[in-house]
């Protein structure tokens, strides 16, 4: 079994009974949702404000590598109205793998879904499928339509809040339905220029997952990008406030798109003054989106936004060839201090845009 194959089993394997709820209970469901782009239904995950009822502990990405968020499965929805906050993963990894700012988010009254985005997830990614931003957006999109039309959740969903988180490559995504537009020349520079950067050795080519399984694959040449879809509009006028962690496409944005965004972002970059990747470094869009707000977390890191390690899951993925440094400290502050300061920026983004005066 190769690491990403390893990740991805721990991944599919993301629920597991934990130690005994606290306080601000959270439920969790998962649900499908039929996508006509896709063809199929996406799978869905639901963390949401609870009574405590009829539910069942478990660990909501709880794996062999990750520390889980506490939730009850199936619990009764809390009666009331709440936001929306939509979420997008990064490329190769999963909702689960949100899932302990998810379970925050909710236990502070919000109504949390992710998908995990065909082509983009782990044990199903491929190069030549992770630009594909606009299958992104749709699937937010559908989600967006699925849950306030439900008869399940319309009565618990407040449409008229509607947000989304995104992380990575899931903040590109956030991007673009906020009404960023992405420029294909500006992309296959920056990649001229970094080649040797993260994303851009990932289109290099060797390898992709599909099935759960390593495969071989040819270079991706960004030019044979669908110019037309990957500039295309994506804006979903629902959406009313992003939070966006380190974006991807961060130099790759069209700057006259940047300045018509008129829903409140807020950009958040991982690491310390001079140490965040180009890839992602966000004060420049920040600065170019009227009435944005930027913040970073210092000694932090790309890897910092992946739920807590477990004793022992460093030295485990070294041992199977792990090369990403997933589980590795960036600084003196462990993940779960990064983690806290992280919550307290996204609770409070949400809380200023989607929950005015409360």
């Amino acid at each position: 079994m190769t690491p990403k194959n390893i990740l991805a089993a721990v991944f599919a394997g993301s629920l597991f009974c934990g130690p005994a709820f606290a306080a601000d209970a959270v439920g969790l469901k998962t649900i499908s949702v039929p996508s006509k782009a896709r063809a199929t239904d996406l799978a869905v995950t639901v963390w949401y404000p609870t009574t405590g009822k009829n539910g069942t502990q478990t660990m909501s990405g709880d794996n062999r590598i990750f520390e889980g968020a506490s939730v009850l499965e199936g619990a009764e929805i809390k009666i009331g109205q709440f936001p929306l906050v939509l979420i997008s993963h990064g490329s190769g990894s999963r909702a689960e793998g949100m899932a302990w700012i998810a379970a925050r988010l909710a236990s502070e009254g919000f109504i949390v879904a992710g998908t995990n985005h065909p082509g983009t997830t782990s044990g199903d990614s491929t190069p030549a499928e992770t630009p594909r931003i606009w299958e992104r957006t749709d699937d937010l999109s559908t989600l967006v339509t699925a849950l306030t039309s439900s008869k399940d959740w319309t009565g618990t969903i407040d449409a008229d809040k509607v947000g989304v988180l995104g992380f990575s490559l899931g903040g590109s995504a956030a991007m673009e339905i906020a009404g960023a537009r992405a420029d294909l020349q500006s992309y296959i520079n920056y990649c001229d220029t970094f080649a040797t950067s993260m994303d851009c050795q990932w289109f290099a080519g060797g390898r992709g997952y599909k099935n759960e399984e390593q495969i071989d694959v040819p270079k991706l040449d960004l030019g044979s990008i669908d110019k037309t879809r990957f500039e295309q509009q994506n804006r979903d006028p629902r959406i009313r406030s992003a939070v966006l962690v380190d974006p991807g496409l961060a130099l790759a944005f069209q700057p006259e798109s940047l300045e018509k965004i008129d829903i409140p972002l807020t950009f958040i970059n991982l690491g310390s003054k001079g140490k965040i990747p180009p890839a992602v470094l966000a004060d420049e869009l920040a600065a170019r989106v009227p009435g944005s707000v930027y913040e970073q977390v210092d000694e932090a890191d790309h890897f910092s936004f992946l739920p807590v390690c477990k004793p022992g899951a460093a030295a485990f993925l070294k041992s199977v060839g792990e090369r990403d440094p997933i589980c590795e400290p960036a600084g003196s502050r462990d993940r779960k201090d990064l983690h806290a300061e992280l919550e307290t920026m996204i609770v409070a983004a949400f809380n200023r845009t989607l929950k005015p005066g409360q």
